[in-house]
């Protein structure tokens, strides 16, 4: 897959293609939808199939200070934007002066003159332009003036998560933020990721024999309520069964919020400096500071015990 920073990344010799466009955060159910009927339409056209996303967040730039909590990065979204099938991923760099265009110049500047599009496929409620002003019938509008023609897809899938909401970026966020990641699991379609390097913390966690990947987040990242949970440490490509810490650490009265994993049943692991992915599987409990060093040992081993038993229920990852 093709992955361009900006317009000017766009191949000169660029034909006709499918486009959607959107921030796309997370690739969630309800993105999956638009993406892959943009897939499929490419490939009845016998074109390519190109997402167009943003970076910042757009949201950053017209209200700073506002960025959402991310749930996946670039890179992610486009491993995942690759799997459904997109050939290439345009990430625009959302600018002042690009949030200033008006919803007929963003057309002619993105969708006609270097994406050459044949299709557009966006979801109902797709906005664009300057302060959103351009809906799906003003896009529908010009693609008879530019010879491209557009499909509204209905994304609006439902489920048991955030009792019955439709899926979107706004309910995984929440649900992450809750705890909740067995909700935002059913949204995405897979456990949600935090990634990032790892560094070196108190290693308390190595002194009381529970040694951690403490990682260091990109900005933004969505990360989890606090607690512990059970999931996947992934290093160099190997998924090992984790007990995750979300939090400050109350035992020892820390005051900076990790995100600490720990790699069930192995032993010697040497990460540092290493990036690496911990995907979240369930929820098992709350911070807690426990009356002895003891104690705590003693729940710790029932926190790996428990972890262990549901990864080892719901299968490899």
């Amino acid at each position: 897959m093709q992955r361009w920073r900006g317009l000017e990344d766009i191949p000169e010799d660029w034909g006709r293609s499918v486009v959607t466009i959107g921030s796309y955060d997370g690739v969630h159910r309800g993105h999956q939808l638009i993406i892959g009927r943009a897939v499929a339409r490419a490939r009845e056209l016998g074109v390519p199939a190109v997402v167009v996303t943003f970076d910042p967040h757009p949201s950053e730039v017209v209200r700073p200070g506002s960025h959402p909590p991310l749930l996946a990065t670039h890179q992610r979204r486009a491993e995942l934007m690759a799997g459904l099938g997109v050939d290439a991923v345009l990430i625009l760099p959302f600018t002042a002066e690009f949030s200033r265009l008006t919803p007929a110049d963003f057309v002619v500047k993105v969708l006609v003159d270097k994406l050459h599009a044949r299709a557009v496929v966006e979801g109902p409620n797709f906005r664009f332009g300057h302060k959103a002003a351009g809906n799906v019938a003003f896009l529908r509008e010009l693609g008879t003036t530019y010879d491209y023609e557009v499909e509204v897809i209905d994304l609006y899938e439902r489920g048991e998560a955030g009792g019955g909401e439709p899926f979107s970026s706004t309910l995984v966020r929440r649900l992450v933020a809750e705890g909740d990641v067995t909700g935002a699991m059913e949204v995405l379609g897979r456990p949600h990721r935090v990634e990032g390097v790892v560094v070196r913390g108190a290693q308390r966690g190595r002194e009381l024999g529970f040694p951690t990947a403490n990682l260091e987040t990109p900005p933004h990242t969505a990360i989890p309520a606090d607690g512990v949970y059970a999931g996947w440490l992934t290093a160099q490509g190997e998924a090992m069964p984790a007990a995750i810490s979300v939090g400050t650490n109350p035992q020892f009265d820390g005051t900076e919020r990790t995100v600490e994993a720990y790699a069930i049943d192995r032993v010697g692991l040497d990460l540092y400096g290493l990036h690496v992915e911990v995907d979240f599987l369930a929820y098992l409990r709350g911070q807690e500071k426990f009356d002895s060093i003891e104690a705590l040992l003693e729940r710790m081993a029932v926190d790996v015990k428990r972890a262990r038993e549901l990864v080892e229920e719901h299968g490899s990852r």
